[in-house]
């Protein structure tokens, strides 16, 4: 059992934050792959708008689950608060990197008003997934996760770097590591 008491009984709202980030993240993903079946990406189409719209939501929720893994391993190891902290600042960064990127997309005289930096395209990406990858690892640590979450966690983000038509696969491995912290038993 990955929970089993009330001390460790994650907030009502990081079970589906687990499980929602990275089903919207998949069907952007599978959005994404439609869009681009007659050879070319459609800037304009629905596809790729609902797409990124659905990715915005995604990095959201993410958002909202690192901001909730924060506290719930803040109280159970009140000795690694800095990490947990750290690591949620540099997620959160990241996301909002993803955020600046998703809306400059959506939205084009966002871009050419504002740009958008090397940093926040080099970085971001890179300290939303060590933040997020940080905490599943203190998470295991405070056996509230399977050692294997973070692992394809990892893999996931992995495949989607490599290559973006991989984004519904890297999806699925994400929702598959992170599932275990939407699927704890309930303390009863």
């Amino acid at each position: 059992m990955i929970l089993d008491d009330a001390r460790r009984t994650p907030s009502p709202w990081l079970r589906p934050a687990a499980v929602t980030a990275p089903l919207l993240l998949l069907g952007y993903g599978l959005l994404r792959l439609l869009d681009g079946l007659d050879g070319h990406r459609d800037k304009g189409g629905w596809e790729w708008i609902v797409g990124h719209v659905l990715f915005l939501l995604g990095i959201l929720v993410f958002a909202v689950l690192l901001v909730w893994l924060r506290d719930l391993l803040r109280t159970r190891l009140p000795r690694q608060a800095t990490v947990v902290d750290v690591a949620t600042l540099a997620g959160l960064t990241g996301a909002a990197a993803f955020v600046w990127v998703i809306v400059g997309d959506l939205f084009p005289r966002f871009a050419e008003a504002v740009g958008t930096p090397d940093p926040v395209l080099l970085g971001g990406p890179l300290l939303f997934q060590l933040g997020l990858l940080t905490l599943l690892v203190l998470a295991v640590r405070a056996r509230l996760a399977p050692v294997w979450g973070p692992v394809l966690v990892l893999v996931g983000f992995t495949a989607i770097a490599v290559n973006l038509d991989l984004l519904p696969v890297g999806a699925a491995l994400v929702l598959a590591g992170l599932f275990p912290l939407a699927a704890a038993p309930r303390a009863g």
